[in-house]
């Protein structure tokens, strides 16, 4: 567990205003579960989805997205991970295969958490932002994510990261504005079923 709480370069929970938040955050909860809801909710309803408001920079620290009050999907799970660990909450980062589109190609990751709570283990969460259409929640033990899979060639990727993958890093570093991320939004192959 002690990698999935560990502090990082991109999960930057060290970062003096992310272990403030995370300190307000926590304030007045009861347990481990209402410490994860609380960040989990902050992240999904106040932290702004980039290309949903059209809103730069793009982001990839967790410091970054908390100062810029934005982040793509991938950028959101970062600071979440980053709140959770900072309040001793191990925290790790998922990843699905989606449709880029309304079905079919382009393809692309989507990013998103998973949190171990004592009484669950590890339970899904994605704080990427609700939207006509969209609708996660933190509602233990059902996941609630924002998309399902639907296609073939989409996946649910079964593993937990400790940081993230180094061709989402690339992709949130290279691209400068969101019109340029949009257009190269990191995928992996995958073998059809």
């Amino acid at each position: 567990m002690e990698k999935y709480l560990e502090c990082s370069e991109y999960i930057d929970w060290m970062h003096p205003l992310v272990g403030f938040k995370a300190k307000e955050l926590a304030e007045g909860c009861y347990s481990d579960e209402s410490i994860a809801k609380a960040c989990y909710e902050f992240v999904r309803d106040s932290i702004l989805h980039s290309w949903d408001h059209q809103k730069n920079p793009v982001t990839c620290k967790a410091s970054d997205v908390l100062i810029h009050g934005t982040g793509f999907c991938y950028s959101k799970s970062h600071l979440l991970a980053a709140l959770l660990r900072a309040n001793g909450i191990p925290a790790g980062l998922c990843y699905q295969r989606l449709s880029a589109g309304s079905g079919g190609p382009p393809y692309c990751l989507h990013g998103l958490n998973a949190v171990f709570l004592k009484e669950y283990g590890w339970y899904r969460i994605d704080a990427r932002g609700n939207k006509p259409g969209v609708a996660a929640a933190f509602n233990p033990p059902q996941e609630k994510l924002a998309f399902p899979i639907i296609e073939a060639v989409e996946r649910d990727l079964s593993e937990i990261w400790a940081e993230p993958l180094q061709i989402v890093v690339e992709a949130l570093i290279q691209n400068k504005t969101i019109e340029q991320l949009y257009q190269n939004l990191p995928d992996i192959e995958v073998i059809a079923k």
